[in-house]
């Protein structure tokens, strides 16, 4: 029979100090991933030994005998049924301000305390090792042993999105009290860490997605006018490859070579700064972006992209609102089929159409002129022109589209399948449809005129979504009957 030797840890032990429930995480967690990163240490230097090791990840969880009796206006902060309900959790220095809040609506509205404990999901190796910048995991092959024969690895048929996607199978009564388990959040952690060079504690609750690296200059620029600005609020703008400058003046560099996903933060002490991902183009990465940077929780996300213009009463560099998406991107269609509807957020809508007014200096019926709100067609085939038409062209009519891009929808989708605020506004590159094609000279007058007052717009909506009530944000649009109790 093989040993198995794990660390000593504590019992479990129920809390009603939230602060303290993440105190003792925090404790779990860092005696889990030392024990391994120790081992790991031990059996790289003088071989395998004759038993494996073991830690777990902690856990919260919560029983209760009643209906919680809430503000019904809440969308989040209590269980939607009595029983037990349970999460493992992963990185709670990382998260820590979002657990303490999330525990702490838990008690208030159950008035039941939280169990704090070791769970039964084994903390695979490699993301314990992750978390100690001295060790290196070795490829296949490289070690004088197998590595699933010592330690637990990770296990892609336990890191799904099965409780995201509504397809989760209560096992032994205990049912989910957060979106995501552990190994699912410490799998898109080090995802986000190899796509965007930057590391997951640098993003901040608010992300902006484009499909131009022109919007990064703009957005550097305004980061360093910030930095300037000591009322600003903001502390630090933070580069590809975890470059971090603290002086507007101060030197970033680049780097030798570009991630698939360059991302570029502007920190607030809270963490309610802006982060800025350069997506590029297509469906594909902007799902690859949003499934991982979802584990982080943020507050609301923004597609601010180019898009060709379908009708012929825009102009180059017009504003589209999308309020409704026709999606042919395909790249979601088995996590959330297309006849589920993605509804428009009424406060993100709000917030962008405010911001339109603001920076453009129009309002009410003036914005129309350079703002049309409606359906954003997104599409797979950034070559869809050069095919028969009269099918796609006639779906669009159908549709009632405006605009047609490649990633909107799916940043819409994954939003709404996340419960993370979204919304989107684009900015007419072309017109395809009425002969405008997108040509180098054109693209390089446009892009002069539009890229900063676009980005400003985007900027401009974050900070008035950052100026309201989570309550209010987190729209009950996003929630089903039966929901998590965390975010």
């Amino acid at each position: 029979m093989t040993t198995i030797k794990t660390p000593d840890a504590p019992a479990p032990e129920s809390f009603t100090d939230p602060a303290a429930a993440v105190a003792r995480l925090e404790d779990l967690y860092r005696q889990g991933t030392g024990f391994l990163c120790d081992a790991f240490a031990e059996v790289m230097k003088n071989g395998a030994p004759s038993g494996r090791y073991r830690a777990f990840y902690p856990e919260i969880r919560i029983s209760t005998s009643s209906y919680a009796h809430v503000d019904s206006r809440l969308s989040f902060g209590h269980v939607s049924e009595p029983g037990i309900h349970a999460t493992t959790v992963t990185r709670p220095d990382l998260f820590r301000s979002y657990l303490t809040q999330q525990i702490a609506l838990l008690i208030r509205n159950h008035g039941q305390p939280v169990v704090i404990g070791p769970s039964e999901t084994p903390i695979p190796v490699h993301f314990a090792v992750a978390t100690n910048p001295r060790l290196v995991m070795p490829h296949q092959g490289a070690a004088e042993f197998t590595l699933r024969d010592v330690f637990d690895v990770p296990d892609l048929t336990t890191t799904n999105d099965d409780i995201v996607n509504g397809t989760h199978v209560v096992e032994n009564g205990v049912e989910p009290l957060a979106l995501f388990t552990a190994q699912r959040i410490d799998y898109s952690l080090a995802r986000l860490a190899h796509y965007t060079a930057t590391d997951p504690e640098h993003f901040q609750n608010h992300v902006l997605f484009t499909n131009y690296q022109f919007y990064v200059s703009e957005f550097e620029a305004f980061a360093r006018a910030q930095l300037a600005d000591p009322s600003s609020g903001y502390t630090s703008f933070v580069a590809t490859g975890n470059v971090e400058i603290t002086e507007s003046g101060a030197e970033i560099g680049q780097p030798l070579k570009l991630p698939q996903m360059p991302t570029y933060h502007l920190k607030r002490e809270d963490g309610s700064g802006i982060t800025l991902v350069n997506i590029g183009v297509g469906p594909s990465n902007a799902k690859t972006a949003t499934d991982h940077i979802a584990v982080l929780r943020p507050h609301a996300w923004l597609m601010l992209g180019h898009c060709a213009g379908l009708r012929n009463t825009q102009a180059l560099g017009d504003f589209v609102l999308a309020h409704a998406y026709l999606r042919e991107d395909k790249v979601l269609d088995d996590d959330l089929p297309v006849w589920v509807p993605v509804p428009p957020l009424a406060e993100i809508q709000v917030a962008l159409e405010r911001a339109v007014a603001e920076v453009t200096k129009l309002d009410g019926y003036e914005l129309k002129r350079i703002m049309r709100t409606g359906t954003v067609a997104s599409v797979d085939n950034r070559n869809w022109e050069l095919r028969d038409q009269s099918g796609p062209v006639q779906r669009l009519s159908q549709s009632r589209a405006i605009a047609l891009d490649m990633e909107s929808a799916t940043i819409a989708a994954n939003g709404y399948r996340f419960r993370v605020p979204y919304g989107t506004l684009l900015c007419v590159s072309d017109k395809p449809l009425h002969g405008e094609l997108k040509l180098p000279g054109m693209a390089s007058d446009f892009y002069k005129t539009q890229v900063s007052r676009h980005l400003a717009i985007g900027i401009r909506a974050m900070e008035l979504l950052r100026g309201m009530p989570l309550e209010r944000l987190h729209s009950r649009k996003l929630r089903s009957f039966a929901e998590t109790a965390f975010l």
